[in-house]
């Protein structure tokens, strides 16, 4: 029971696409640069790294972490936050998405120890192939 759950933790959603608007991969792409320096991210400075408009940085952290993309942690004295896996496949999807280099992803072909592999459409409607690699 327990190594199911958490194999469904670990598998990619897309459908959470759907629901994000340019903001929130902003305050992504913004606690993915601060782990650059930092273990834990500070939530202040994933507000000034995303440098959004009218704030609203707590509302979309929030959102993040209810869809998993997010871990939050209090340990180090303040309120850090650092990117999952599942985080770190949909910017990865995004990035590929709005470089056009995809258009569309299909099902889960393989799961393994180390990777996930997923059917998935080019431009040319030409079926390909995505492997997302689990390092660590």
């Amino acid at each position: 029971i327990i190594f199911t759950n958490l194999c469904s933790k670990m598998k990619l959603d897309p459908t959470v696409m759907r629901t994000m608007n340019r903001q929130d991969y902003r305050v992504l792409t913004a606690v993915e640069t601060g782990m650059k320096s930092h273990a834990l991210v500070p939530s202040a400075l994933i507000s000034s790294i995303a440098a959004l408009r009218h704030g609203g940085t707590h509302k979309i952290l929030s959102s993040l972490l209810r869809d998993k993309l997010l871990s939050h942690d209090r340990s180090c004295g303040y309120d850090g936050y650092r990117l999952t896996n599942s985080g770190y496949d949909i910017l990865a999807l995004h990035n590929l998405k709005s470089r056009g280099a995809i258009v569309a992803l299909g099902d889960r072909i393989g799961t393994g120890k180390e990777s996930d592999v997923y059917l998935a459409v080019s431009p040319g409607d030409r079926q390909i192939v995505l492997k997302f690699h689990r390092l660590g």
